[in-house]
């Protein structure tokens, strides 16, 4: 496995290049700061732990946020539960698809279609093999260990995946513009759109930390490790294509330039798909359709590929004050529409990063599978948060930035994420 630290350009550089990117004056930061060489243990403490500590403040400010605003207005006890409702306010963290992965943990899958009748918008009833097995997988080992609950295990498996996604963002802001760009970015993810699922019984964090080291892996040219890391992801979500695809071209790439030899390439193209595909054949086969997964998301969830037809119509419906459309929430559709403003922007502020050509290709993907499948409007916002690149751009163009005038920046955006990234997301819509 190549340890080469050279950034990418374009998918790889040639051995030996030495890298043009600010980033260059980083390589061994820990051992600039601290004197220290380099892979011991305080190295990387002294690494690491600024952006996580910056990302944990941030996070642990709008989830206080978060719970005070459900404290105020008490609507979570006359909720369902399971549905934004519970008996106190930190149940409603494991709500909505946390259900489903507490009820995999605790009792694993049953994969059916069962045709469900009288509903225009559903042809089969629910059933928890829409969901892929990595996130429950560990919830269960969590709690088999710690002899915590299903709600306490996810939770845990949530938060430590987190701070191991906040690491991946750092390290791959870090090599591309230094290190404050890096521990921006880590705190910048923080107060995305969507990242009240980050702490939350959720498969999210878990998913973004397999893609920034996979993606940083790539960049360091440590092929199979990157290869391993999407096969895992394709077990996680489905929405791991993006990855896989990323992985691979960037492989692909290395395979024409011969920068680093045939076999880890390649091999890390053959094996990316497979954590995907196994998991999507399996429910088939269970089912006795081998199109049982897609039947499943389309005939219970609502859930398809149609091109953005329904995310341009529901454009069209939110700006001009339309809320009949099917799974109309007001506030988070136009968080939504306040994202979608920005997006151009954020891929602008990323470009100038020059990024390598793997989070290009899945930052790209990532996007293009959000906006063209039909969806919960309200929900992009969520679909966005692995897009984590976005943040390194952003990040990127805040480098020069003061120390305190970024903690006065920031301060806001961390108070208000408890209204817009959780209560807005968990209470006011469906994520």
């Amino acid at each position: 496995m190549s340890t080469a630290s050279s950034t990418e350009s374009s998918g790889t550089e040639s051995p030996g290049t030495e890298p043009t990117s600010p980033a260059a004056a980083t390589a061994a930061p820990s051992e600039d700061r601290t004197g220290r060489a380099p892979g011991r243990f305080g190295a990387l403490v002294d690494r690491f732990a600024p952006a996580l500590g910056a990302y944990a403040v941030v996070k642990a400010i709008g989830l206080t946020v978060f719970m005070l605003l459900l404290s105020h207005t008490g609507d979570y006890l006359n909720k369902q539960p399971g549905r934004g409702g519970g008996a106190n306010p930190w149940d409603v963290l494991s709500t909505w698809d946390g259900v489903w992965y507490q009820r995999i943990a605790e009792n694993g899958y049953h994969p059916q279609l069962i045709p469900l009748h009288g509903f225009p918008l559903a042809t089969y009833y629910e059933n928890s093999a829409a969901f892929f097995p990595l996130y429950p997988w560990l919830m269960r080992l969590v709690g088999t260990v710690t002899g915590l609950g299903s709600y306490g295990s996810g939770i845990v498996v949530s938060v430590l995946a987190s701070l191991v996604a906040a690491a991946g963002i750092f390290a791959i802001a870090e090599r591309l513009g230094g290190f404050r760009a890096g521990v921006t970015a880590a705190a910048l993810w923080a107060l995305f759109p969507g990242s009240g699922v980050e702490w939350a019984v959720y498969s999210d964090s878990l998913f973004v930390a397999l893609s920034a080291w996979a993606c940083y892996c790539v960049m360091t040219r440590r092929w199979l490790t990157a290869g391993v890391l999407a096969l895992v992801a394709g077990l996680n979500r489905p929405t791991a294509a993006a990855l896989i695809a990323a992985v691979s071209i960037a492989a692909l790439v290395a395979l024409v330039r011969r920068t680093d030899g045939v076999a880890r390439p390649l091999t890390a193209m053959l094996i990316t798909p497979w954590g995907l595909i196994g998991y999507v054949a399996w429910v088939g086969w269970k089912m006795g359709d081998w199109g049982g997964y897609f039947k499943l998301q389309r005939g219970a969830w609502n859930r398809y590929f149609d091109g953005g037809a329904s995310t341009l119509r529901t454009i069209m419906d939110v700006i001009t004050g339309h809320w009949d459309f099917w799974q109309s929430n007001p506030v988070p559709d136009l968080i939504a529409i306040a994202l979608l403003i920005a997006l151009p922007g954020l891929l602008v502020l990323l470009w100038r990063a020059r990024p390598p050509l793997v989070l290009w290709v899945y930052t790209a993907l990532t996007i293009a599978t959000a906006l063209s499948s039909n969806q919960i409007f309200g929900n992009i916002s969520r679909y966005l948060l692995p897009a984590f690149p976005l943040c390194i751009g952003l990040a990127f163009a805040l480098r020069r930035v003061r120390t305190s005038s970024l903690v006065g920046l920031f301060a806001m955006p961390a108070i208000a994420a408890g209204w817009y990234a959780g209560y807005a997301l968990f209470e006011l819509g469906i994520p």
